[in-house]
């Protein structure tokens, strides 16, 4: 049996939650614990009571709906993804999984399909990492991986407390921030964020696991000195050293595979003057792949740089790790309820890694996971620029529908 999403309301209610925090050239502006924030949770609150569903927020602002199926003791199927945003970034990005998710429930609502196991859909808190670090942030301490008060405590660029942001804007929850209950299954609606399903003419994207990555810092430390007076043999310049190392980043990759990539997307150069030779700069490392093998000696090939660069200039330096998660795969069940629904529907489909991470990432150590990607047009993401047709979008949403049923019908 195969259920189908309603495609008009389905378009109807992104584009309604896209007005929340949306940007004058159709983007999205909706940070963490801001009040763009705020209102979409509360929207996304209202949207739920409307389904008659248990509403709860746990103690880090993650949101869930709890629909009752024929046996309570079964397993439930959790369905869902986040609703915050990049700093201008696009109006899929996170947000289609959970408007996918409660059309789940307003089909088997109106078809007034009673399930086998409980299905609950969730948006987490803060998958996005841009205003306070880590990524993935409230999927990661209700899994454990995350102590809740350290989270707490993180800090935004303007020294804004976490816990503090999250009581203002009403959405610390009283419920514990860990399962409540037995979890048979995830499922997670993410645009691809890449490139692949469009080249190989694929409409819909059977998710097979997630890249792991590691995120560091590194900080030169050289000397200030006045740029017109000082010989080039005479500088300790922090800035060339950094440079050296940012270029090895771009081309380490290259040399282990095509699934391995590396970047610098921050940098804090001091004093910042044009006519002063830098003193201390830091920069970050991002490098992914599906192997922790290469992942671990990419990142020993960018010390190595960061090293030989420090000699070079006659620089101190140092590093910090930041963040590492290990490749995830995802479990033959979910991986095959997502293929059995592209089947089922018709939709030319493709066997696909995820370059990006995502709330699954955590939910795979608690519960047998599975992921469906959507088409992403140009393989844009993070930017006003994010597209996908509403056709894809659809396809997506029907698919990860149909999954999430098989699984909650088992």
């Amino acid at each position: 049996m195969s259920i189908d999403v309603d495609r008009e309301r389905f378009v109807e209610t992104m584009k309604e939650q896209a007005d929340i925090g949306g940007t004058e050239d159709g983007g999205l502006y909706r940070l963490t614990l801001s009040e763009e924030d705020k209102r979409i949770r509360e929207w996304f609150t209202t949207q739920m009571e409307e389904e008659n569903l248990d509403v709860t927020v746990d103690e880090f602002g993650n949101m869930f709906g709890y629909r009752e199926g024929r046996n309570p003791d079964a397993g439930t199927v959790l369905v869902g993804s986040h609703l915050d945003s990049q700093p201008y970034g696009g109006i899929y990005d996170g947000a289609m999984g959970v408007v996918a998710a409660l059309e789940l429930v307003r089909t088997l609502n109106e078809e007034n399909i009673e399930t086998e196991r409980p299905i609950e859909i969730v948006n987490w808190t803060n998958e996005e990492g841009s205003r306070f670090q880590p990524a993935m942030q409230g999927s990661g301490v209700w899994a454990g991986e995350h102590a809740l008060d350290e989270q707490y405590a993180q800090t935004d660029a303007e020294g804004n407390v976490f816990e503090e942001e999250l009581e203002r804007i009403g959405y610390k929850g009283s419920v514990p921030a860990e399962p409540q209950k037995e979890y048979d299954s995830y499922l997670e609606l993410h645009i691809e964020q890449g490139p692949y399903l469009a080249e190989h003419d694929a409409e819909v994207g059977i998710v097979t696991g997630i890249v792991g990555f590691t995120w560091g810092a590194i900080t030169f430390c050289g000397e200030a000195d006045h740029s017109g007076p000082t010989p080039m043999h005479y500088r300790s310049d922090a800035l060339v050293a950094a440079a050296d190392v940012i270029t090895q980043i771009r081309r380490i990759p290259g040399t282990f595979g095509e699934r391995t990539v590396g970047t610098t997307g921050y940098i804090d150069a001091k004093p910042n003057s044009i006519n002063i030779i830098p003193e201390e700069v830091t920069f970050t490392w991002d490098i992914r792949d599906p192997d922790p093998d290469i992942i671990e000696a990419a990142r020993e090939r960018v010390l190595t740089e960061a090293e030989y660069a420090s000699e070079r200039e006659g620089v101190d330096w140092e590093y910090e790790d930041r963040m590492w998660t290990d490749p995830v795969h995802f479990a033959d069940k979910c991986v095959g309820a997502v293929a059995g629904a592209t089947d089922r529907l018709g939709y030319d489909s493709m066997r696909i890694f995820s370059g990006a991470g995502h709330d699954a990432t955590h939910m795979h150590k608690l519960m047998d996971t599975g992921m469906v990607f959507s088409v992403s047009e140009n393989g844009k993401s993070h930017s006003e620029k994010e597209y996908t047709s509403w056709a894809d979008c659809y396809k997506a949403a029907n698919t990860l529908a149909n999954a999430a049923f098989e699984l909650a019908t088992e």
